[in-house]
């Protein structure tokens, strides 16, 4: 038993003095911050989404008066300079109108009583100053359900380099000023990732989409689009 036990102790101890490099490794330090980086650009392109509803007794009937209403609508888009390629047709849906039993009524089941059909038109406009113009020309000719503009940018790469930059040069200003409150030195960067956040579409209102034919175009300001860049930044530590 004294002569087995002797023998496995060297053998362990050439074991650990194998297994002690590998815990001896230390991962550098590091610091993660996030940047934020903003720039902004005037819009060169408006996106619209205009809906023309039309009800009737039948579902024939129905779609009949929005097929004339909407065909109007395209073809003074057209008249309008905007090009086939920039028109496009976003949803059609086709509705039955019921009355329910209740007390003031003796129906005994739900019934149907007319239809309703919708039809929306996405349109892209490249020349701003038609979008007030063009929306007019939409109500005035059938559209009677509010949609969305978009203001943005055809190309807007330029302006979202600009604020990755911005983004980086904060995220690196943040970790200078953690590193020097540690007393340590800002190292090497050895991971980046980003988020890029694009401008949000913004409703027309229901009242846009009532009003009266006028002889002026519906007054539109486009104002700037603001592009935000998040960028989360890894750096080393130098002790």
């Amino acid at each position: 038993m004294t002569r087995s036990m002797l023998f496995a102790v060297p053998a362990l101890a050439a074991s650990l003095m194998a297994a002690s490099p590998v815990f001896a490794e230390d991962r550098m330090p590091q610091i993660i911050v996030t940047g934020e980086g903003e720039a902004a650009v005037a819009p060169d392109m408006a996106i619209l989404t205009l809906s023309v509803l039309r009800d009737g007794e039948t579902a024939r009937i129905a779609l009949d008066a929005n097929n004339e209403a909407m065909g109007s609508v395209i073809a003074a888009m057209k008249d309008g300079g905007i090009e086939a390629r920039d028109l496009q047709t976003g949803g059609l849906s086709i509705n039955p109108r019921y009355v329910y039993p209740d007390k003031n009524n003796d129906e005994k089941a739900p019934r149907i009583v007319g239809y309703d059909v919708t039809n929306t038109l996405t349109v892209r406009i490249r020349d701003m100053e038609k979008v007030g113009d063009l929306i007019d020309k939409s109500v005035t000719l059938g559209v009677n359900q509010g949609g969305g503009i978009v203001f943005t940018n055809n190309d807007p790469s330029k302006t979202l380099t600009e604020a990755r930059k911005r983004a980086v040069a904060d995220a690196r200003a943040k970790a200078e000023t953690l590193a020097e409150a540690a007393g340590v030195k800002l190292g090497k960067v050895t991971e980046i990732s980003e988020q890029s956040f694009r401008p949000q579409p913004m409703p027309v209102s229901g009242r846009m989409m009532r009003i009266e034919a006028s002889a002026d175009s519906v007054p539109v300001e486009a104002g700037e689009n603001s592009y935000k860049v998040q960028v989360n930044v890894t750096f080393e530590l130098d002790q």
